[in-house]
């Protein structure tokens, strides 16, 4: 089928690649950059005995996809769309005699969705699977599935220039073949880059340096459309003889085509480029790479529900990857927007996405598959048991899953759709509102990037893009009148189709203005959103909200419509909710009962409720405890020194963690007919009835409330002092005692602080036999000057006790309080 053209690398282990799939249906090919795998494999399986059918060549992107099957076709002598073609979301060459097919993973997936068995087809040859896209992994399960129930003499090929051959070989039962590769030499300039300044500053720099050091066209890598725009308008004044491209996935396939075609004689071409031009693409003539190090990838924020575009730095396999551009056809140079040793500081690979992605549309094909538990399947790294669990909620809300996670009728019809669930959704439920044109255009808008510009509000979009020239606008239109025809349309009319449309799609991301300026919003589902203030949108009340960027806290409107209330009253009357809350607030000390109507998260009315019955509030008084602790109820003296005294005898059923777990029990009758927290009384008798009598026996035995001294009087033991159990008393009353005082079975000294008959300290012990030997003497020698008129004997452990003076204990020497 090829011209004469030169040997490409690949050929030469083509034969133990064609040898392996004679013996085995399966086989895993890895093959550098250049090498050729992509265009010479599906060819070279042609004429294979085993191969009677079709070929399907999966490619990561559209971009790719095309131009693979223009390659394959300018090799064979022929136009695509005969031997070879291709299949993508908005373009699609093929014919009756076509046994190529270069489709996206995508469209993959839908098909083996529609057809487990993929009747006619030979072979599936999975490119760049090192991606590690989900829509490859999933398409590689499924089709290990279809192969080993329904399909074995399908062959299986996975193919990468960085893959890892040993984990795919183990997971499909496979030989692994490497070829490898034609080698040019590569020269890899560190360029640096300022932090402070934007990146596409540096990178027009670097794009000039490497006009002036070096030949050929330069194939500059960009994070997204945004950077490489703004490049462009730093590129001003190049000779003539420099064509400058844009390459993203947005553009027309025109201006795709015109990006990766040879330079016309005497030209050299600028394609600045987003990872679009990663892998899969030869673009002829290109011996410079400027890399500016980062890339825009999709980040599921499960938290928030949402997916955000995060700008990151690239793997060493992405930079390996973007290097080898520049080497292809021979020798080349990359220059790098970041410091030599920074390299080792990149992630070795990108995060498989399967990892990190929502798995809704995952989640409902494997039950349309007939798993219920996708984990089952056979994957290189099985999806996330959260997101699953996650995903499976949000598909039973839409209605596409019953209870039990079988697809309902309802999930069965938005599995035909080539959309994501929540668009499918919107696309049946608006055409049997009579929004199906409204709901066909969103879908289309919010899958394809740049459609009538990136104004927030999609209804200007939608506007703008209907008058849109260009091929890309007529086949976006095109496909939406496509998508109109897939769905069962009512007569009906709604008069906000937009605003309704993605209301249907993100119900949990209908939003309200919090103030007057528009600027903060609050969504059904409790996420704070942004917006412009600037916008036209500011100044209404409600909005759908379809795409938001930035953290869930504060997550910055990219597209909604408005939409008036009484259409989400129409839309989700069935979700407002009218409840009345009976709570106790404690910064005002005081109950509050409303009635509230709700849609989520969001406040609709709000009005006092005096219907509050002493039950309700009775309960919300329990529930603020249960909330914000213990501490609100007014504890006395002697309910604290109980609960303390419980502690030290080792008695927890008073404890903070057991009072709490048995809130319910005993405080409902303390709060009954009470509305404030001062006017509790009864939690002594409450705590000693927790405790029980057995219990507080033991407690009065082993933590007496009060320590009796000889001079008969009483003075309470402080059980939470710092330091132990503590009494503070004179400390005549303790004259006659010749032993320290102790408490609990383990006999504990008790902290004694002991006073002058004014009660000023004298001293701290916890040896009072020790105290009276030792420094007692000073002691009484100094009180003996302050307080002449009481004992002060040279032996206190041999004295009688008493805080009555000398002349009143002779007067009455048998009074027992001497």
């Amino acid at each position: 089928m090829r011209g004469h053209i030169e040997p490409l690398p690949i050929e030469a282990v083509l034969p133990a690649l064609l040898s392996a799939l004679q013996d085995s249906p399966n086989a895993v090919l890895i093959a550098p950059p250049g090498a050729g795998k992509t265009t010479a494999v599906a060819p070279a399986l042609l004429n294979q005995p085993w191969c009677t059918g079709h070929i399907l060549l999966l490619s990561p992107r559209r971009v790719a996809a095309r131009a693979a099957a223009e390659r394959m076709a300018a090799l064979a002598g022929e136009a695509v769309g005969k031997t070879i073609g291709y299949a993508t979301r908005m373009d699609s060459k093929h014919s009756a005699v076509t046994r190529i097919t270069v489709l996206t993973e995508g469209i993959f997936r839908n098909r083996i969705q529609a057809d487990p068995e993929l009747v006619g087809v030979s072979a599936v040859l999975f490119d760049e699977v090192h991606e590690r896209s989900l829509d490859s992994d999933f398409g590689l399960a499924l089709a290990i599935d279809a192969q080993a129930g329904l399909r074995p003499d399908l062959r299986l090929v996975a193919m990468s220039a960085t893959l890892d051959g040993g984990r795919f070989a183990a997971l499909m039962n496979a030989p692994v073949i490497e070829s490898e590769g034609r080698s040019f030499p590569l020269e890899t300039v560190y360029v640096g880059r300022k932090a402070e300044v934007p990146v596409e500053q540096d990178m027009a720099a670097a794009v000039r340096r490497a006009l002036s050091e070096r030949d050929g066209d330069i194939l500059a890598f960009l994070p997204g459309v945004a950077e490489i725009e703004r490049t462009v308008s730093r590129l001003t004044g190049l000779p003539e003889t420099i064509i400058v491209h844009r390459l993203h996935g947005s553009l027309d396939p025109a201006d795709q085509r015109a990006a990766i075609a040879v330079a016309p004689p005497g030209k050299r071409k600028i394609i600045l480029a987003t990872s679009i031009a990663e892998t899969s693409l030869t673009l002829d003539g290109v011996r410079s790479v400027v890399d500016s190090g980062l890339a825009r990838r999709p980040r599921y924020d499960r938290a928030a529900g949402m997916t955000r575009l995060v700008t990151e730095k690239v793997s060493q396999a992405a930079a390996t990857q973007r290097a080898g551009r520049a080497a292809r056809q021979g020798p080349g140079t990359v220059y790098r927007l970041w410091e030599s040793a920074a390299s080792a500081g990149l992630m070795p690979f990108d995060p498989p996405e399967i990892l990190e992605a929502d798995l809704s549309a995952l989640t409902l094909d494997c039950a349309l598959w007939g798993v219920s538990d996708p984990r089952t399947l056979r994957w290189i790294d099985p999806p996330p048991g959260a997101a699953l669990d996650e995903a499976r909620k949000r598909l039973l809300a839409l209605g596409a899953l019953d209870i039990d996670g079988r697809p309902t009728p309802h999930g069965k019809a938005m599995a035909t759709l080539p959309l994501p669930p929540r668009l499918a959704h919107m696309l049946i439920a608006g055409a049997a509102i009579g929004v199906a044109e409204d709901a066909a255009d969103v879908a289309v808008l919010l899958s394809e990037r740049g459609l009538g510009g990136n104004d927030v509000d999609v209804e200007t979009r939608r506007d703008r893009w209907r008058r849109e020239g260009g091929k890309r606008a007529e086949a976006a239109r095109g496909l939406a009148r496509r998508r109109r025809g897939m769905v069962t349309k009512s007569d009906g009319c709604a008069s906000d189709g937009i605003g309704i449309s993605i209301a249907l799609a993100f119900p949990d991301r209908i939003a309200r203005a919090r103030g007057s300026a528009g600027d903060h919003w609050v969504s059904v589902g409790g996420r704070g959103f942004r917006l412009d203030p600037s916008s036209p949108l500011a100044k209404a009340q409600w909005l759908a909200v379809a795409e938001i960027q930035g953290a869930a806290s504060g997550a910055r409107i990219v597209s909604a419509a408005e939409i008036d209330f009484a259409e989400i009253e129409s839309l989700f009357g069935d979700h407002i909710v009218e409840q009345r809350s009976v709570r106790f607030d404690v910064a005002l000390d005081r109950i509050e009962a409303k009635r509230e109507r709700r849609l989520g998260s969001i406040t609709l009315s709000s009005g006092n409720d005096s219907d509050a019955t002493a039950l309700e509030i009775s309960a919300a008084l329990v529930d603020a405890v249960r909330t914000h602790g213990l501490s609100l109820l007014p504890w006395s003296d002697r309910a604290t020194a109980l609960r303390q005294r419980a502690t030290f005898a080792g008695i927890e059923a008073v404890s903070d963690d057991a009072l709490s777990d048995s809130l319910i029990m005993w405080l409902p009758p303390l709060v009954a007919n009470k509305r404030r927290f001062a006017d509790v009384t009864g939690l002594t008798i409450a705590l000693e009835n927790l405790i029980g009598w057995d219990a507080m026996q033991r407690i009065k035995a082993l933590a007496p409330a009060d320590f009796h001294t000889p001079a008969g009087t009483r003075h309470a033991i402080d059980y939470g002092a710092e330091g132990g159990p503590r009494v503070t008393l004179r400390v005549q009353a303790l004259f006659g005692v010749s032993e320290h005082p102790v408490v609990g079975s383990q006999h504990i000294p008790l902290v004694l602080n002991l006073t002058s008959p004014r009660g000023g300290p004298l001293q701290t012990t916890r040896d009072l036999p020790g105290f009276w030997t030792g420094s007692w003497a000073d002691v009484a020698k100094d009180m003996r000057g302050q307080f002449p008129k009481h004992n002060w004997p040279d032996n206190p452990s041999a004295a009688v006790a008493s805080l009555k003076t000398k002349k009143a204990q002779a007067r009455n020497p048998l009074d027992p309080k001497r």
